[in-house]
């Protein structure tokens, strides 16, 4: 039985960052029924020009594994059909706009009404209260606003913007608060409003740069560098874009570093014996690295660095973590199936759990409304000839 199994979820969520989070509780067991419309498709239901793909980019990697429905949330009937689902649910999840719901008539409070110790789980910009919660945003938008984009980057360029791994880290943060709420629930027969701020996720991974600032200390960017460790960095070896991970944390490293680089002189040199003199010479220093990395073979150099207690690796494409045999060996790499039955490769949820079944995917990416016929029919109790009007009507639409 799957940790979160006989758990369903009214998913309003759209884009990236919600979406992610009820794809994380429906591996972990919950039935997650998304509520879309024809209307409004969900844009990542659209072709995306950025990935140079001709059907949707991204919507299996955040909506596999769900059940479909559309619903019209601009008409009456439609909000009280939601109303009605979210009775039957144990989380409603949304992540609009702050105050789109309770403009909707789906708001924290009119949903407690529905079903008295409801989750409802609110993700957004800013949050839903706050002089800045009008705000939309996009994941570029929470780095930049939350400090990790500034930090991140060059020391001589800008700050880099900080896309997917902002709304997955924020679509986890809010599957975490989910359950913590869920709990909570279980406990003590309350429900809860969880709001998270995606912005603050964001400073949330930024936390010793906000307690120096406190300090009178203000963090610069310094790209692949660590303030109190050197060598530590990324570099090129003999074949194209195939780049090793190097970070040596004390001098008996750097002593075994310096030996591999054919370079034992270094080792016992003061300009670099210690880390606070190769610290003081970082340029110095990663050009011994550069050139030795730079006439090796990446996998070849990251074994012997490894076997002498340093740590490296190569810095993996997608393509490494597909055909990885650990990750293959935990059942880390699924298949999702997309809209257009065709297969590919994702990452699934990275945990495990003891005597219990392993998360994972039970369907493939739902057909918009695809459902319908459980979730109205099945769970809501509605007749064919009701539905045949509603959708008439545009409420089912």
């Amino acid at each position: 039985m799957k940790p979160l199994e006989g758990l369903r979820i009214a998913d309003f969520t759209v884009h990236a960052a919600g979406p992610f989070c009820t794809h994380m509780l429906s591996q972990l067991g919950a039935q997650c029924i998304k509520i879309e419309s024809s209307q409004r498709l969900d844009i990542f239901r659209k072709p995306h020009a950025v990935y140079g793909r001709a059907g949707p980019a991204t919507f299996d990697q955040v909506a596999s594994n769900k059940l479909s429905v559309r619903l019209n949330l601009k008409h009456a009937d439609g909000v009280a059909l939601a109303k009605r689902l979210v009775a039957q649910s144990d989380v409603a999840a949304e992540s609009f706009r702050a105050g789109v719901m309770q403009r909707l008539g789906l708001g924290y409070e009119v949903l407690r009404a529905v079903k008295k110790d409801i989750v409802m789980v609110s993700v957004s910009s800013s949050g839903q209260t706050g002089p800045d919660s009008h705000f939309a945003g996009y994941a570029p938008l929470f780095g930049a606003w939350g400090g990790l984009g500034y930090l991140t980057g060059y020391e001589d360029g800008p700050p880099v913007e900080m896309r997917h791994v902002m709304d997955h880290s924020v679509g986890m943060n809010a599957a975490l608060a989910t359950v913590a709420a869920l709990h909570k629930r279980r406990m003590t027969g309350l429900g809860s409003h969880v709001d998270v701020a995606a912005r603050e996720v964001a400073s949330s991974l930024v936390g010793e740069a906000l307690t120096a600032s406190s300090a009178g200390v203000e963090l610069e960017r310094m790209g692949n560098n660590d303030p109190q460790h050197a060598p530590h960095g990324i570099y090129a070896t003999d074949t194209p874009e195939r780049w090793l991970t190097v970070a040596v944390t004390s001098d008996g490293e750097w002593k075994a570093l310096a030996e591999i680089m054919g370079r034992p002189e270094l080792a016992n040199d003061a300009c670099y014996a210690t880390g606070a003199a190769r610290i003081a010479r970082r340029s110095e220093v990663d050009g011994f690295v550069r050139h030795w990395c730079k006439a090796s073979d990446a996998d070849t150099a990251a074994a012997l660095l490894q076997s002498a207690g340093i740590a490296a690796h190569v810095s993996w494409r997608a393509s490494d973590i597909v055909a990885d045999p650990h990750m293959r060996g935990r059942n880390s790499i699924v298949e999702v199936t997309e809209s257009n039955g065709k297969t590919r490769k994702a990452i699934g949820f990275p945990a495990r759990f003891s005597k219990s079944d392993a998360p994972g995917m039970d369907r493939g990416t739902p057909g918009l409304g695809e459902h319908e016929d459980y979730v109205f029919g099945d769970l809501l109790g509605i007749g064919a000839r009701e539905r045949a009007r509603l959708v008439d009507e545009h409420v089912i639409f």
